[in-house]
């Protein structure tokens, strides 16, 4: 059920984290890039040891592997975000991810994270490229013929990105003519061909391919979930900027093999029992923003 969202458009810092283990002990913490402090205030979580989990085929495996494969986004900043320069990853699902990891036993050195594009999630996580996603993964009827769903673990809704000087658009209600970007096999795209008939659309692999297109003139906007969008324009303020309020709601999950019911319990009852966690998480990451949010409770199925 959702409780509570606000997000707001303005002072969106994001963190960029660095993961240190402290003293050899299997604390799993985060300190803000830029920083210049590899210690940190709290520690987010720590790394489970002698877990079992019978009955879970995905945990077998990653036992057997000894190592945890990921599939992640990269490229959307304070949700899941590759620093190219210094190879951090960061974002409030990157710490999710890790968080489940450590749930698991493992830690973050036993963590191998593939970028994986709306359009392949499904298969990646049928033909086990990866154990789980984590990656702004709305949870869907659809979806769950094909994958299983543990959560959801965060409530957003689909919103619009515009240039800053854009004065035609100030909701879903001016896209009519408009030319809306959004990333292919994304829900927020199918929202729009299906409720939006006079709305032209174009499709990329990545959103940050949507904003380019944007910011070049090609697209009139780019639609997705509001937090991702929110980060955008934090990057750009001059040039971009969030309208409007948002027109959809968009529950975000654990994407596993659809049949591992073992798994999807372990990872619902972590994040049920895990509230204060979680919120430790949210501060870390998405809560620099400035936005306030509630944990979703968990919808067991």
């Amino acid at each position: 059920m959702r409780k509570k969202l606000t997000l707001l458009t303005a002072g969106f810092a994001t963190a960029a984290l660095a993961l240190t283990g402290c003293g050899g002990s299997t604390a799993i913490s985060t300190a803000p890039a830029g920083s210049g402090d590899t210690e940190t205030d709290s520690s987010l979580f720590e790394v489970a040891s002698d877990v079992t989990l019978e009955g879970s085929p995905t945990f077998d495996k990653m036992k057997e592997a000894d190592k945890v494969v990921v599939g992640v986004k990269e490229d959307q900043p304070g949700l899941g975000f590759l620093d190219a320069g210094t190879g951090e990853r960061s974002g409030f699902d990157i710490e999710i991810a890790r968080w489940v990891a450590a749930s698991l036993g493992f830690s973050a050195d036993k963590i191998d994270y593939k970028a994986i594009p709306s359009a392949n999630r499904e298969s990646a996580i049928v033909n086990g490229d990866v154990d789980y996603y984590v990656g702004t993964y709305s949870i869907t009827d659809k979806r769950k013929d094909q994958v299983g769903f543990a959560g959801p673990y965060f409530v957003t809704g689909q919103g619009l990105l515009v240039e800053a000087d854009n004065s035609d658009i100030k909701s879903e209600d001016d896209l009519a003519g408009k030319t809306v970007c959004s990333a292919t096999g994304s829900t927020p795209i199918q929202n729009i061909k299906d409720n939006f008939p006079d709305t032209k659309t174009t499709e990329f692999d990545t959103y940050s391919q949507c904003v380019d297109a944007l910011k070049d003139g090609q697209v009139d906007a780019v639609t997705t979930d509001q937090a991702i969008l929110i980060g955008y324009a934090a990057q750009d303020p001059d040039a971009l900027k969030v309208v409007g309020e948002p027109f959809s709601t968009e529950k975000y999950g654990v994407g596993i093999a659809k049949d591992d019911t073992a798994l999807r319990e372990f990872i619902n009852t972590m994040f049920t029992d895990g509230g204060e966690t979680w919120t430790k998480i949210y501060d870390a990451t998405l809560g620099e923003s400035g936005t306030k949010v509630d944990q979703p409770e968990v919808e067991a199925y």
